[in-house]
């Protein structure tokens, strides 16, 4: 039964992430039209960039959230409330620090923002009131909502979704209205600053209820940090792993522009707000099963554990073959279509552009299984991986442009997620030998070269269809060829992998 509620837990989860994606998605075209229309691009820009600045402040908390999350699975799955307070009491305790470094962090910068600002058309009264509303909205999560970590690791994260996106659709709608009608700044940031307090007042509320019995109590987290050491372990091992994929995302458009030019940085950033999206669709229906993932290990069923992976890896595996085929043949078309053909990039870059977001999208089971076992002491896994990838993408960038500085990514992520990660799965997790991982993952890549070879000759000699520009003949291109794909390979799978044949048997069982 337990696993009955793993599964429909993280079922719900994925469509209500789903749900809310597409609506947030939708909504946010319209608004940013109406928003550059009536407050202008230099406001959004101010938005943009002060949001920026924040965020950097906010590196402070990398780690603590899936810290807790972790030391949580095992008292949740043996309801033990007396240690689910105190771990809560701990997190808040950590999370109330952190609040006040950011706070001081806050203070600090806002003394150099007309330094930052030095050219601006806005008075430094509203770009003051926008910086602190914003600083107050974040510090809200870590003065107040720190106990939504409990409805994560409960796989109630639905719950947060529901609630944080309502809002923020209730919120963005109030603001067009107000950016329509008014035109005011002043208002605009009223409206945001005032739905961060609404929205806590509700979450707390609901926390509540879901959980009576939470008592949390920030003044015991002091004391109490020394019965769990293990918290303050696993933040700082968590910190330089995270710090290692920030150092990297911010560096690649720098060495683009350095290696390349400005104008590829804009031509690379269009083919990467397309991915971005679609991973971040994906990512809401896969990635609902990270706390399943950690209650199924605090479980303690090795077997069960290793079966449930292999379900997962091989769902991913066949998601990620069937978009990469996919967005190979529809991506140009899009890029035409929506911005021109003279923002077309190479098919060389194409393929790249693909194989990183192959490798991102499949690593995700292995990165849940990791985090559920809390096999974070691997520190020099992130320096290594981020000095390879500077190396690499420096003396790639030098010799061969853009294709260099994309090889340096898909390089070190070969090396450390796909090289050393499985095998530490495996060894210290699983206590499997890891040549398992790769017998399995290279009879998934055959018969994923497989279905593409079927599929391209169906295409080519059998169903010959004749694209002609348009977006929706686009539309009805797309949805032959993602069909097409995805029907092949599902079959193939399902005949070949045995985990296919159970997943899907769970499936329809939940």
């Amino acid at each position: 039964m337990q696993q009955e509620s793993r599964v429909k837990k993280s079922l719900l989860n994925a469509r209500v992430n789903l749900i809310f994606y597409f609506l947030t998605l939708a909504l946010s075209f319209f608004s940013r039209k109406i928003f550059l229309d009536c407050l202008g691009a230099d406001f959004i820009g101010l938005t943009g960039t002060l949001g920026t600045l924040l965020g950097f402040l906010n590196l402070a908390e990398l780690g603590i959230s899936t810290a807790i999350g972790y030391v949580l699975y095992k008292p949740l799955f043996d309801q033990d409330k007396e240690k689910i307070n105190e771990i809560i009491s701990v997190f808040g305790y950590l999370y109330r620090w952190i609040g006040l470094i950011i706070l001081f962090g806050g203070c600090v910068l806002a003394v150099f923002l007309p330094l930052i600002f030095p050219n601006t058309e806005f008075e430094y009264g509203i770009i003051y009131f926008a910086f602190f509303s914003f600083l107050v909205s974040s510090l809200i999560g870590y003065f107040i909502n720190y106990r939504q970590t409990l409805l994560g690791a409960d796989q109630k994260n639905y719950v947060v979704t529901a609630y944080f996106q309502t809002a923020n659709i209730i919120k963005v709608l109030i603001q067009m209205a107000s950016a329509y009608y008014t035109g005011s700044y002043y208002l605009w940031v009223v409206i945001e600053l005032t739905f961060g307090v609404i929205y806590s007042i509700i979450l707390n509320w609901k926390i509540n209820q879901v959980y009576p019995w939470l008592k949390s109590e920030v003044k015991s987290g002091k004391e109490l940090r020394k019965k769990y050491p293990e918290v303050m372990k696993y933040t700082k091992q968590l910190f330089v792993h995270k710090l290692g994929c920030v150092v990297q995302f911010q560096t690649t458009p720098f060495l683009i522009y350095s290696f390349v030019s400005l104008p590829m940085v804009a031509l690379y950033e269009n083919y990467t707000i397309v991915m971005t999206k679609i991973s971040q669709l994906l990512s809401t229906v896969l990635g609902s099963t990270g706390a399943g993932v950690g209650n199924l290990i605090a479980e303690g069923d090795g077997v069960k554990t290793q079966k449930v992976y292999w379900e997962l890896m091989t769902i991913r595996f066949l998601v990620a073959s069937v978009f990469v085929f996919s967005i190979y043949h529809l991506l140009p078309l899009f890029i035409e279509l929506w911005i021109g053909k003279e923002y077309i990039l190479s098919q060389y870059v194409l393929i790249l552009v693909l194989a990183s977001f192959f490798l991102g999208l499949v690593r995700g089971t292995t990165d849940e299984f990791i985090n559920g076992y809390g096999l974070f002491y691997d520190v020099w896994a992130p320096f290594v991986e981020s000095i390879l990838f500077i190396v690499i993408a420096i003396i790639g960038g030098s010799l061969w442009g853009l294709e260099g500085i994309l090889l340096g990514g898909i390089i070190s992520t070969l090396v450390i997620i796909y090289g050393w990660k499985p095998y530490f799965l495996f060894s210290k997790g699983f206590k499997l030998s890891v040549w398992q991982y790769w017998k399995v993952l290279l009879k998934m890549m055959s018969l994923v070269a497989l279905s593409y070879y079927l599929v391209s000759l169906l295409l080519d000699n059998v169903i010959k269809f004749e694209y002609s520009c348009g977006w929706w003949n686009w539309i009805l291109y797309s949805i032959i060829i993602t069909a097409l794909i995805f029907v092949v390979i599902s079959i193939i799978f399902f005949i070949s992998i045995s985990e296919m044949r159970s997943f899907i048997k769970r499936f329809i069982h939940a």
